[in-house]
Parts: structure tokens; sequence; C-alpha cells
């Protein structure tokens, strides 16, 4: 496993676009498009299955997306890992994950990899807050935890547990139309799996 940061893309850059099939069967729409969000801040979060990093905040996150969801702003998650060397992060699985954490946002596979090199993502779990206007408001961590490594494979959250306060004081920023954070930190997480030679250049992994 590598420990990724986030880019930190430049804060005001649009969102990229995309369309993408969910993979989450308690919604209605086979695939999603970034202009069925038109108008709504929008949370993209860049996440898997197996990774340590996002299970250790996976239902800290299905609770702040349905509390943020509950005041207007639009949440999606795309997994964008070669599923060829991590079949546990193969479409199935991932309906199967949404079902389990109880997501009530799409759940995207992005099988190609451009959405998330258009992103810039480096990391699982990866945030990107935009405005109404989807421009870049607030990039990096969901919080400050981290779980715990106990030995290869065997993590323990319990120490630290994930709040999502970070990206709960920038969302709360932007509904209340004040600037965007001036203390922006990247997340920590394991690398994208990206496929065999496609790694992007900002990857140094």
């Amino acid at each position: 496993m590598v420990m990724t940061p986030s880019t930190m893309r430049t804060l005001g850059t649009p969102a990229p676009d995309f369309t993408l099939p969910d993979t989450n069967p308690a919604l209605p729409a086979e695939s999603v498009s970034l202009s069925d969000f038109a108008g709504k801040p929008l949370v993209v979060a860049f996440i898997c299955n197996h990774c340590p990093f996002v299970k250790h905040l996976a239902d800290a996150f299905a609770a702040f997306a349905t509390d943020v969801q509950a005041n207007g702003v639009a949440v999606v998650a795309i997994s964008a890992n070669d599923v060829a060397t991590h079949p546990a992060d193969s479409p199935e699985k991932m309906g199967e994950e949404a079902t389990a954490r109880g997501y009530t946002f799409p759940y995207l596979y992005d099988e190609s990899q451009d959405v998330a090199k258009a992103y810039t993502a480096a990391c699982t779990p990866d945030f990107f807050l935009f405005d109404a206007d989807h421009k870049l408001y607030y990039r990096g961590q969901f919080d400050d935890s981290r779980p715990n490594r106990i030995s290869s494979g065997v993590y323990d959250s319990s120490a630290s547990p994930a709040t999502g306060e970070d990206l709960r004081a920038a969302v709360d920023a932007l509904l209340a139309g004040e600037p965007a954070p001036d203390k922006q930190l990247p997340s920590i997480g394991c690398n994208i799996k990206w496929k065999s030679g496609s790694a992007p250049s900002y990857f140094g992994g």
C-alpha cells in the first residue's frame, strides 16, 4: 500500500465533466452526469470498497451525505480502481457496499480512469467540494482522523473516529456565502489503483 496525499487541485477550477454508470441499486438512474447536478453545490468523493482509509470513514461519510443532501448539497462517489488487480472494488461489489452502508448518493464506476485523472484524484478517499457554479471551493481531507495500523491488513479506528469536521465546515461556509477556508489539508489514503502503464504524470507512486 502506498500512502498517497491529495494533489490539492487549484481552487476555483471548474468541475470536469463526467457521465458514468451508477452501481447503487437503491437509486433509479443507470448513469449519472455532472449536468444532473446543475445549480447545486456538489461533493465529489473518490473512494472504493477495500481501502482501510475509506473503511475508516465510510459510515461517517454516509451520515454526512444524508445531512448535506437535506440542505441542498449534492453528493456523488466514484471508484476508479483497477478491478483486474482489486476485484473487491468491482461494480457488483460496489453495489453491495452501497447497500450495506446505506449510501443515499450515486456510487459511480470509472472503468477508464479518465474521470479520476481529470480531477487529479490521487488517493482513496479524496474529496472535492464545488459551489453551485461547479467551481472548486474545497479539496482535501474529510477530517484529520486516520485508522491505526495494527498489523498488515489490520486497522483500528476506535482511537480516532471519523467526524467529517473539515468537509462539514467547508460545506457550512459555502452555504453561508463565506470565502473558501484558508486552511485546507490534503487527504491521505491508499493510492488509486491505476491500470498497468497508465498512471497519470502527477502520481509519484
